[in-house]
Parts: C-alpha cells; sequence; structure tokens
C-alpha cells in the first residue's frame, strides 16, 4: 500500500475535530514559552504557534485559545517575551503548558518594562504589541521585536503529537 493509499480526506467541522488536530500534528513546529506580566506577577504559557512574519518591521505571531485562563493576561500585554526552547528544556514546556503559576518554580529575571526572562533558551525575542486579530477560537497576537538574543544549541521540536529534536536528512 503506497502512502497515498491511506490518505484520509474529510471536511473539517465539530464532528471531525481530532482528525483536523491529527492532520494540523503532521506539521512540525519549534516550541515556546511566551510571558508577560500581569497584575505584578510573571505570566507564561507553551506556544507552537510562533512564526515569524516581518523583517521590517521586525514582526513575529503566535496565537492563543481565547478559552485559555492565560488569555486576558496576553490580550492585555503592551510587552511580551518569547522564548524558543533548547531541547533539554522540557521540563518547562511542561510546567508552562499546564500551570499559570509556573514561574514560582522557575528561575527568571526581569528585563524591560519588567517582562520575565528566562535564560538558557536558543532565541528571546522582547517585543511590544503590534496588533490583534481574530482568529476564531484563538487571538492571533502580532508583536514588533524590541530586542532578540540568540544562542547555539538543539532545539525542541513537537510534530504528531511527541516532542523530539531536529535530525539532518540523509
Amino acid at each position: 500500500m503506497t502512502p497515498q493509499d491511506s490518505t484520509q480526506h474529510f471536511h473539517p467541522g465539530p464532528e471531525m475535530g481530532r482528525q483536523l488536530r491529527n492532520a494540523l500534528g503532521q506539521f512540525g513546529t519549534g516550541v515556546t514559552i511566551v510571558s508577560t506580566m500581569a497584575a505584578g506577577r510573571p505570566v507564561g504559557v507553551t506556544a507552537n504557534s510562533f512564526t515569524s512574519v516581518s523583517l521590517d518591521p521586525p514582526l513575529v505571531l503566535w496565537s492563543i485559545a481565547r478559552t485559555s485562563r492565560r488569555y486576558p493576561a496576553f490580550a492585555e500585554a503592551e510587552h511580551i517575551a518569547i522564548h524558543v526552547l533548547a531541547k533539554h528544556q522540557m521540563p518547562l514546556c511542561r510546567a508552562f503548558a499546564v500551570a499559570p503559576d509556573a514561574f514560582d518554580a522557575v528561575e527568571w529575571h526581569a528585563g524591560a518594562h519588567d517582562m520575565p526572562l528566562i535564560d538558557g533558551c536558543l532565541a528571546r525575542f522582547e517585543c511590544e504589541r503590534y496588533a490583534e486579530y481574530d482568529g476564531g477560537d484563538h487571538a492571533i497576537l502580532v508583536a514588533r521585536v524590541l530586542r532578540a538574543a540568540v544562542r547555539p544549541g538543539t532545539p525542541l521540536l513537537f510534530c504528531g503529537g511527541q516532542f523530539g529534536q531536529f535530525a539532518a536528512a540523509g
């Protein structure tokens, strides 16, 4: 049986949510933690919906579910930091995926505009709010990069519902 023979075709809808999620999961992504300050406390969330938008001006975007308990903090935030995770930062990824107060157990320092910054990541983008767009059950948040940092290392990746790392094609 060829891969084409096993292709499933469907029309997305409420009853096909799992199938759509599985199809979207075939697109491998990096993993980030997005952070901000809200009511004097650091707030963070794991996100793989991060991408670059423009080099001039320097814009990036990410999206967050409107039903997330952390959505209000990011919807109101004027400044955020986006941390691209290294493969050794899987515990951070998991912590911020489930706990809005994950910063209580993480070493961090305040950057410009009091943004909570996590060290040890492969790249970090300190940003200001640029725009928000309706994305159905998600909000699409566009940010202007004010400052960036990068270091070598192996990224943490997510594909097909699993975490892993990059392996060059033979």
